[in-house]
């Protein structure tokens, strides 16, 4: 088992608290960018590739058995040198939220408005002490195969695995496994989850502009108000879930944000909601938005407004293969950890993407502290147990190392 050192552990929660201190939104990580790229560049045995993308790293241990292939003569069929065992991804996202920290601590968020309530920072120091633990066996002779560290920006709103792979991911490195994790908090510290099967859903979300013709309040004759044909979409669109979809499977439609209206006697021309739909079933997920498209459409016509509803790109299931399952239990096993299962989550990760390209494995790590209340993600309170990190680092190097 591949333990961290104490003061590879030192490192890595110092490079975390810096971070939790520095947080900063997506696609705008630019110091944190350039901060994985120094610690990683204290590792000798770690390359920074060449990909296109102002925010984010994607780096490479070569493994031993490729190593000597490459010195390999022409005709050279040493054991040695026959066959390069399987590329392995492993990935972490890197940026914070537009939130305001309220957890007191001596590496509370200096950057006001931004902080990490998502536990990123936990991921990203995560995987470089996996980085420590790979090279490491690299050194040692261990590392057979060749290992790619994915640091993705742009994880909240699921628009950086998208970037990665549209600016030549999948071009650049051609792995046959990828692992990816996420602290949970509601799950206790010291715990790994492999779930088989849907662990987190798919979601549409989508932005209705409706438009009216304004005009002075006192006439209502005259005018077409958008706020009242808002307010009939956000009601009728609650019976997509209740009505149109099958009970047994877990959907959620949230109208999250209306914008519109005049402080005066004024009816406005416009009004826009924007809104996500999510399901642990991709057929469900189907239905509802073929539902919303049919509601919005006709309740515009209903109330004489115009509209467009604009959508963002479809984020599938994060899904566990069964094979995987087994895959990453035995990586998991051989963790000082507790292995174990829960309940899928109807959040949802752009990891989902990288399954298109290369069979996938997400992680839960628990990351509670012990004994103290759970500050779930995306909350102000929200702080990780950063031993856990131990855990973490471990558990990617491990995935490496048992698959190979």
């Amino acid at each position: 088992m591949m333990k961290l050192t104490e003061l590879e552990y030192q490192r890595i929660l110092d490079f975390k608290r810096d971070l939790h201190m520095h947080p900063e939104l997506s696609m705008k990580e630019y110091r944190t960018t350039e901060k994985i790229k120094e610690f990683l560049g204290t590792i000798p045995e770690v390359e920074i590739l060449p990909l296109p993308v102002e925010t984010g790293v994607v780096a490479r241990i070569r493994g031993c058995r490729n190593l000597q292939e490459d010195t390999s003569e022409p005709g050279d069929t040493a054991a040695g040198a026959s066959a390069a065992a399987p590329e392995v991804m492993l990935r972490a996202d890197i940026d914070a939220l537009p939130q305001t920290e309220e957890y007191e601590s001596p590496w509370k968020s200096q950057n006001e408005g931004v902080m990490h309530a998502c536990g990123h920072d936990f991921h990203t120091a995560s995987l470089l002490g996996g980085a420590l633990l790979l090279a490491r066996m690299r050194r040692e002779g261990t590392l057979k195969g060749d290992v790619d560290l994915v640091f993705q920006p742009a994880e909240e709103g699921t628009l950086g695995a998208r970037a990665l792979i549209d600016a030549g991911l999948f071009d650049l490195i051609h792995p046959k496994y990828c692992f990816g994790m996420h602290n949970w908090p509601s799950v206790r510290s010291g715990d790994v989850i492999c779930h088989e099967g849907p662990l987190m859903s798919a979601k549409r979300n989508f932005t209705i502009v409706i438009y009216g013709a304004g005009g002075h309040g006192s006439m209502p004759h005259l005018n077409v108000d958008p706020i009242v044909c808002a307010a009939a979409m956000v009601q009728s669109l609650q019976t997509v879930i209740s009505r149109n979809t099958n009970p047994l499977d877990a959907a959620i439609l949230s109208i999250n944000y209306i914008q519109g209206g005049s402080p005066v006697n004024l009816v406005v021309d416009r009004v826009e909601m924007m809104a996500t739909i999510r399901s642990l079933s991709e057929e469900a997920l189907d239905r509802a938005i073929e539902r919303t498209k049919s509601i919005v459409a006709n309740t515009a016509a209903a109330y004489e407004c115009k509209y467009e509803v604009i959508w963002k790109e479809r984020i599938p299931l994060v899904w566990n293969s069964p094979e995987m399952t087994e895959l990453a239990k035995r990586c998991a096993g051989e963790v000082d950890c507790r292995v174990t299962d829960t309940e899928p989550s109807l959040a949802s990760e752009d990891f989902a993407l990288y399954r298109a390209f290369v069979p996938s494995f997400f992680y839960w790590v628990g990351s509670t502290p012990e004994g103290e209340p759970v500050e779930q993600l995306h909350r102000p309170k929200f702080h990780t147990d950063d031993t856990a990190m131990r855990i973490a680092a471990e558990l990617y190097a491990s995935s490496v190392k048992t698959v190979q």
